[in-house]
């Protein structure tokens, strides 16, 4: 069997979220935490297509026009160089697909949107023993080992917004809106 060729990349459509979640899925499988993953399909359609949407994505294609890989991203901002940038979320490519540029590809269309729009940064958490560090490193991309990811989740989460509760702070009096463009934080 040949590897499929990539042909483009492309925003992601709505046909396409299927395949998509399917890829996310082997993604977790992959990182060793399938049980972790619960993405619908119906999840990521509202979150990508939305009217206002905060969540992006890009997928490889094959010559076929079926998605072979996909990048899902969104927007974070640098207080220090005070522009926007990408933060990439996941990044897969499927096994048949490695090896064709896909990856590459995808990078390269996240680091186009990048410099046509002023933003300065790329950036993205891989997982310590990911094999995609050397290409990571082939293509310029440097590990920043001084900074230490956190995270809330669950019960300590709950926790947290309930001192805030607690202490009468508002967060928004409008469901489901998230403070994004001068809104209260």
């Amino acid at each position: 069997m040949t590897s499929p060729v990539i042909s483009t990349t492309r925003p992601a459509r709505p046909e396409d979220v299927p395949a998509i979640v399917a890829m996310v899925h082997e993604l977790a499988e992959y990182e060793r935490a399938s049980d972790q993953c619960h993405l619908t399909t119906e999840q990521l359609t509202s979150a990508l297509f939305t009217t206002a949407p905060a969540l992006f994505g890009h997928v490889a294609v094959d010559e076929h026009d079926e998605p072979t890989g996909f990048a899902l991203w969104f927007l974070n901002f640098s207080t220090w160089t005070g522009v926007h940038g990408v933060y990439l979320e996941d990044l897969y490519v499927r096994p048949a697909a490695r090896g064709t540029g896909a990856g590459r590809l995808l990078l390269a269309t996240l680091a186009d949107i990048c410099v046509r729009r002023g933003y300065r940064r790329l950036e993205w958490w891989m997982l310590n023993w990911n094999l995609a560090a050397g290409f990571y490193a082939s293509i310029g991309a440097e590990q920043m080992s001084e900074w230490a990811p956190y995270r809330l989740s669950g019960d300590a989460l709950r926790e947290l917004a309930n001192h805030a509760t607690a202490a009468g702070t508002r967060t928004g009096d409008r469901p489901g809106r998230v403070p994004d463009r001068g809104d209260e934080a």
